[in-house]
């Protein structure tokens, strides 16, 4: 049985082709139905994202499978097969395996170790369990991704270090105060940065919200959202002692706060440390602030430079996770390589048995032997039979342990023309609702 991808991503098609093959999260059942019924595909996964389309199947027939699939993306969208299937890619066997475990630990994102990937596929897979298209082997492979997934994010520092402009800031203030509890933010402006940026220090345990900007309802409703409060921009400076930490984003031409009023301000506060992060271009604040004890000033070019500082160090552990997927893809082979390798020496000796006994019936009929005779004939055929079956069976079960263990099991399927192997289920979670 062969695992298949068959898909598209944002590193090989732009986003007005993703979007037309994207499948409805609340509508998967109709898609999940049809590519089951592909007569090549034996179980069926969609992974649908905003960056990536991924169909993930298993098949007996996998060059008819991958075609079949290929022409499925384009038909149910009732596209033109030709424009998309120039950004489509298709991988099979120990390629699909590495990509799928590649994308679940996120190594395969925009942005390496990002989280979302990995809910976005456990989602997936709840569709396709709902629905009844997974069955034994993709059950077993996509727990196995997200266990893989586990110990990459376990085992590795890969999303460890922020890669947005907006959680850098967090990092930075996270240096300087080591703890957030307690603290207080006050955003002078109330642009998406800023806001983006107010969110994920009130994730991280900020005490308090202050909004200034120039439009005060603007402020106002903000503020009214973070639980905050709105502070009037005329008169934002004589509040600006109460604030630990200062985000600023205005769009005004000249600076909004210079040197002068923050060490006034900072005299108020009695040298407590004052963070302060300027995300406006042209800059908000007047760059000898930073010239100013207890005061830490960092624009958003400084946010840039710990952001790919931090991707830097994100690549690093990307190359340990990659090892930890090496070693995974093949304890998965040895598995999948097992649910058919026993089922193809039963059918194999079954097979040969069933041929012994009837030329043995036939020779005997044409005979008038004694019981003792014929016991020795029955003798005689079954040691050549286990002669003949010695070297293959050990071939096979060696074989199992193999990466090209499924070359030796489906060339000894195809010579003695053996039916499909019907594994049993392992695992009572497992869903028995495929066509195997």
């Amino acid at each position: 049985m062969n695992i298949l991808v068959v898909g598209l991503s944002h590193k090989t098609a732009p986003v007005e082709i993703r979007e037309k093959v994207a499948f409805s999260p609340t509508a998967m059942a109709d898609p999940l139905h049809k590519m089951l019924a592909l007569e090549s595909v034996s179980e069926a996964l969609i992974v649908s994202t905003c960056n990536r389309v991924e169909l993930y199947a298993t098949s007996r027939d996998p060059e008819r499978a991958v075609a079949q699939l290929r022409h499925f993306l384009a038909d149910f969208h009732e596209l033109d097969f030709d424009k998309i299937d120039e950004h489509l890619y298709d991988l099979r066997g120990e390629d699909a395996i590495r990509h799928v475990l590649r994308v679940s630990a996120s190594l395969d994102s925009m942005i390496i170790g990002e989280p979302q990937i990995l809910g976005q596929i456990k989602t997936a897979y709840g569709y396709a369990s709902e629905f009844k298209t997974a069955g034994l082997i993709l059950n077993r492979f996509m727990h196995k991704a997200f266990s893989v997934a586990k110990r990459v994010r376990t085992e590795t520092a890969i999303a460890s270090n922020a890669v947005s402009v907006s959680f850098a800031a967090v990092e930075l203030a996270r240096k300087i105060f080591d703890k957030l509890e307690n603290k207080t933010v006050m955003l002078i402006g109330a642009g998406e940065m800023c806001e983006l940026a107010a969110r994920h220090f009130i994730n991280n345990g900020i005490a308090e919200v202050l909004v200034t900007n120039r439009t005060f309802s603007r402020a106002e409703k903000l503020a009214a959202e973070f639980n905050g409060r709105a502070v009037a921009f005329d008169n934002f400076q004589d509040q600006l002692h109460q604030a630990d930490i200062v985000l600023s984003s205005t769009g005004a031409p000249g600076y909004v706060l210079e040197a002068k009023k923050l060490t006034e301000v900072i005299k108020l506060r009695r040298n407590k440390p004052m963070f302060i992060i300027d995300i406006a271009v042209p800059r908000d604040i007047e760059p000898k602030v930073n010239k100013i004890d207890n005061v830490y000033l960092y624009d958003v070019d400084d946010l840039q430079g710990v952001v790919q500082a931090n991707l830097k160090e994100r690549k690093k552990e990307a190359d340990k996770a990659e090892t930890i997927i090496e070693e995974e893809i093949l304890q998965f082979y040895r598995w999948l390589s097992t649910l058919e390798v026993k089922p193809t020496i039963v059918s194999l000796r079954q097979k040969l048995e069933d041929l012994r006994q009837s030329e043995v019936q036939k020779t005997l009929s044409n005979l008038s032997a004694d019981d003792k005779t014929a016991k020795s004939i029955d003798a005689l055929t079954r040691a050549i039979i286990n002669k003949i079956l010695h070297q293959p069976t050990s071939i096979l079960k060696n074989a199992q342990n193999s990466e090209d263990g499924n070359i030796y099991i489906d060339a000894v399927r195809t010579l003695f023309d053996l039916p499909a192997p019907v594994a049993e289920n392992p695992d009572p979670t497992d869903n028995p609702g495929s066509k195997n």
